[in-house]
């Protein structure tokens, strides 16, 4: 008897895979739910994802599915998550809108026709991102809107629209996810055990008596990837990323740069769960015995009583 769905635990997509809205399953556990290589799947989490079946690697365990960091972040969940998986009722789409998500552009008729030529037979859902490469350019859109609604898949008939303004919506920004990060895999696992466990999972910590991590400090000469490292965090643990560049906030008048941190911090509760990204952080706070102006002082103090205050310590991680 073949069971209809699947309850898979999410894996990281192999490079060759990434943004080509893949997902890998073991053959014989994929037989047992009916599923075969190119059929469309529909992949739940706490929303709703779409994606192409193909066979998992040899050297993978079973109960595996590997997907990228576009369909993890479509299904909102995030590495060794579990999803359902079933076979999609996929159908043809009349009508689909587009709309970019990092930067404006000006699609005309040409555009429109290559994004829609390598969306032919993609699965799409209202509300996903997806992912569009050519010529060495990789454009990231917005489904804004389809017709008929559910899992659709652009065919030759289908209309087209790619508006040219950014799409506004938080739950449509992308960023930096795992895949991008070339190495660093003992970094990442130790990275997201202090610091996405955390922001995913608070009630653990509180039912376990023990306080989350309040701050990581990275450290490496200059583009070993700490900035990007922490961005792929904030994107896989759904938070709210705020980058601090030591040098620039420092302010000549009184006051001036502990109130920007203040505020910078006042931010990052409201808007919970939240990284605080402070790059070259021995500009603003160097050693306090090395500490010999006033203003450095003030602004040591400030950094260290805004830590030490986290009232939702664990949902703002520094």
């Amino acid at each position: 008897m073949k069971v209809r769905e699947l309850r898979l635990r999410v894996a990281e997509a192999r490079q060759r895979d990434v943004g080509y809205g893949i997902a890998r399953i073991d053959r014989e556990v994929g037989a047992s739910a009916g599923f075969q290589t190119g059929d469309m799947i529909e992949i739940r989490g706490r929303k709703v994802a779409a994606a192409t079946l193909w066979l998992g690697y040899l050297e993978d365990e079973k109960d595996v599915i590997r997907i990228d960091g576009y369909i993890r972040s479509n299904a909102g969940v995030s590495l060794n998550d579990w999803v359902t998986v079933r076979k999609a009722n996929v159908k043809e789409a009349q009508l689909v809108v587009l709309a970019p998500v990092s930067s404006s552009i000006r699609p005309d008729e040409n555009f429109t026709r290559l994004v829609k030529s390598r969306l032919i037979e993609y699965p799409l859902v209202q509300k996903n991102i997806v992912p569009v490469l050519f010529f060495g350019n990789l454009f990231t859109f917005a489904v804004i809107q389809t017709r008929p609604s559910g899992i659709v898949k652009i065919t030759p008939k289908t209309k087209l629209v790619i508006h040219s303004k950014v799409v506004q919506e938080r739950a449509f920004r992308t960023s930096v996810t795992y895949e991008d990060i070339g190495g660093l895999q003992e970094q990442i696992q130790r990275i997201r055990e202090m610091i996405e466990l955390p922001l995913r999972y608070p009630e653990l910590f509180q039912k376990l008596g023990i306080d989350p991590p309040k701050g990581v400090l990275l450290y490496g000469p200059p583009g070993c990837g700490k900035t990007l490292l922490a961005k792929a965090v904030a994107t896989e643990a759904e938070a709210n990323f705020i980058l601090i560049n030591g040098p620039e906030i420092m302010n000549k008048y009184y006051g001036e740069t502990e109130a920007r941190l203040r505020e910078i911090f006042r931010k990052a509760e409201e808007e919970a769960p939240s990284i605080i990204f402070i790059d070259e952080l021995d500009a603003i706070a160097p050693k306090r015995s090395e500490v010999t102006g006033e203003v450095e002082k003030r602004v040591v103090a400030q950094l260290l009583a805004l830590m030490d205050g986290l009232e939702s310590r664990g949902q703002v991680i520094v």
